[in-house]
């Protein structure tokens, strides 16, 4: 009966990793997928410029600029790894969200605390989102992630 047990245990060890490997790669793609609409709505454009002859439009170029060197364009990170001194300006605006309510929270808190507090909801595809972000902050150390998968602000870094 042990032998089953630590079957089951380790079974579970080795689905919790490859699931946490998915879930790294699922939100890589979805970082590729918003480059490539981002892309695909700048080049529709030019095409349609040109089409008008207004392809040396500055606007254009401006907007292209705008487009392909904001964070998240060509690979660049939406969430830099965290050096010491940096300030939570750098990261978007959602992020920072997220870093306030775990900030405000007195004990480390679920993902589906943080998507309530947030006012996204507590429906599985409404807390996916708002883990995806708690994990990367925790990888890019923004946050604590505990072994229980709780998220806590690092030690004596509360906003």
């Amino acid at each position: 009966m042990a032998e089953i047990l630590t079957w089951v245990m380790q079974r579970r060890m080795v689905l919790a990793e490859r699931a946490e490997r998915l879930r790294k790669e699922l939100a890589e793609i979805d970082a590729e997928v918003g480059r490539l609409e981002a892309a695909e709505v700048v080049i529709g454009q030019f095409i349609e410029a040109e089409r008008a002859g207004e392809a040396d439009d500055p606007a254009m170029d401006a907007e292209l600029e705008r487009v392909t060197s904001t964070p998240g364009a060509g690979g660049m990170l939406l969430v830099p790894l965290r050096e010491d001194g940096m300030d939570t300006d750098t990261l978007p605006a959602d992020y920072q969200a997220v870093l306030e309510v775990v900030g405000r929270a007195a004990e480390p808190v679920k993902a589906g605390q943080v998507s309530d507090a947030l006012g996204r909801g507590t429906l599985p595809g409404q807390v996916e989102a708002v883990r995806a972000k708690l994990k990367r902050l925790a990888e890019r150390g923004w946050l604590h992630r505990t072994p229980a998968g709780r998220y806590a602000p690092l030690t004596g870094h509360r906003p």
